[in-house]
């Protein structure tokens, strides 16, 4: 088992590098001047040499890459361009709010999610099963972005039950999950996240345990005795590797932000921060928080190849 985790986590560490410098590349392939917010219209050759020898843009992208990594590796990313704060200050309190929306996402999403698809796989073929079945198509069918503004329309503008945006009065940095006015900011942008990966795990797990619950030794099992609710626990290990990979992926996609959602409801995330990068041509930030990402994705992969080792043994085997 230590052998196939330390495999694991070595295959892990080219995957993060490579992420890291196709990011790169491409924050410097996009259209603009990144220094065109600190350069006044009518700047001189020497000021404008000056500003880049600052912020290290007078040596070559291999060279900018090479120094940035080197020093991302221990937590220096850099200066913000249109803040002239530390980005790793800025990445780290954008991904402390995404985190509460995305952990809040995932808890009503998965649990959900799960529970309808065991019920549309036992029931298959009946009035449960395509009823959601039929959710889980509107659920990955319906836009996030345009379901966020119905959403704000109904239960914010017209209802006047929720806030529309923000994180409360006091702001991010006093967010508290025990108090109630604070929380209820969150409620609008959680449902929303949580839509697209609601019905893409119902539908996996009803589309995995449904063809478990047809293979041959569950009808060997119910031939020998077996309760329907211990067939059920047998039928749902088999299906769960299948479940977990779909989660893992749903999971670094909750984790990494959503850039129209949390622009919709105003939410200081990752997702914010870099629409805000972007349309500043911020590159430092950008840099750091689709490095930071990039590799929250990569280790949650990890995480959930592990789990799927310890729930199927025959992965490891094979």
């Amino acid at each position: 088992m230590w052998l196939y985790v330390a495999r694991r986590i070595l295959y892990a560490v080219p995957i993060a590098l490579g992420v890291t410098a196709f990011c790169f590349a491409l924050v410097y392939l996009a259209p603009g001047n990144p220094l065109q917010l600190l350069l006044p219209p009518d700047a001189s050759a020497e000021v404008i040499d000056l500003i880049k020898k600052t912020y290290g843009f007078d040596k070559p992208i291999p060279v900018q890459y090479a120094i940035w990594l080197g020093r991302a590796l221990t937590g220096d990313l850099g200066v913000s361009i249109a803040t002239n704060r530390p980005v790793t200050g800025e990445v780290l309190g954008a991904l402390s709010n995404t985190v509460i929306l995305s952990v809040a996402a995932v808890i009503l999403a998965f649990s959900l999610a799960f529970t309808l698809g065991l019920l549309a796989a036992w029931f298959n073929g009946r009035w449960v099963d395509r009823l959601v079945t039929g959710f889980s198509i509107v659920g990955v069918s319906v836009p996030n972005y345009w379901l966020g503004m119905v959403l704000i329309i109904v239960f914010a503008v017209n209802m006047n039950w929720l806030p529309a945006t923000g994180m409360g009065s006091k702001g991010s940095e006093s967010f508290r999950l025990t108090d109630w006015e604070q929380l209820r900011h969150a409620i609008l942008p959680v449902v929303t996240m949580s839509m697209i990966p609601l019905g893409i795990i119902m539908r996996t797990t009803r589309s995995a345990v449904s063809e478990v619950l047809n293979h041959d030794f569950v009808q060997t099992l119910r031939a020998k005795g077996l309760g329907e609710f211990a067939v059920l626990r047998h039928a749902v290990r088999n299906a769960l590797p299948a479940v977990l990979a779909v989660m893992g992926l749903q999971f670094g996609y909750l984790m990494g932000g959503s850039i129209l959602i949390e622009t919709i409801f105003t939410w200081p995330g990752t997702g914010f921060l870099l629409n805000k990068a972007i349309l500043t041509r911020d590159i430092p930030v950008l840099q750091g928080t689709i490095l930071v990402l990039a590799l929250i994705f990569v280790a949650t992969n990890l995480v959930v190849d592990l789990i799927q080792t310890a729930v199927d043994p025959r992965i490891k085997r094979a």
